[in-house]
């Protein structure tokens, strides 16, 4: 396997790694009984925007979408990768060799701007989940997803490195 072949696979690795990590953490809250983002709804938005609807007054109104929760769990997957991408781009392939914690949960604490700029608004929620009952609360959950995201970003990584 080619050096950027490898590379990819190494990101791919670490991006689906850092989301089961994300999902264990959100299976354990709603255990808690704190309710999560139900991935049906991600899944909603975008096949909503691939008919030409970007913004929702409120995505659990929308009209369903056939295959809705499959395409967000699909979704939220491939954007763990996307950010695993963007953290190797950023550290280079020497971070996989030693990982480090700074960068990786830097990595999952900026992508909540994600959701806070990007999908909260256009589901409904407003701009860092201004509309939601309890934004400050909201915006804690959120904010500490991504934090375990980056977690899962670094715990990935260490795995890697473990059996490179």
């Amino acid at each position: 396997m080619g050096n950027s072949a490898l590379y990819i696979s190494w990101a791919v690795t670490v991006g689906i790694g850092a989301t089961a990590v994300m999902d264990a953490w959100l299976m354990l809250l709603n255990k808690a009984g704190i309710r999560t983002l139900d991935f049906a709804m991600v899944g909603r938005w975008a096949g909503h925007l691939l008919r030409g609807t970007l913004v929702h007054a409120g995505i659990g109104k929308s009209s369903p979408v056939r295959g809705e929760r499959a395409l967000g769990w699909a979704l939220h997957y491939l954007t763990g990768i996307v950010f695993a991408i963007v953290l190797l781009a950023f550290t280079g392939a020497g971070w996989l060799a030693q990982p480090t914690l700074l960068p990786a949960l830097a990595t999952g604490v900026i992508t909540v701007l994600v959701p806070f700029c990007v999908i909260q608004p256009c589901m409904g929620a407003g701009f860092a989940a201004a509309n939601t009952p309890a934004p400050m609360k909201a915006r804690a959950l959120s904010l500490t997803n991504h934090a375990v995201f980056g977690m899962g970003l670094f715990l990935s990584a260490l795995g890697i490195a473990c059996v490179a």
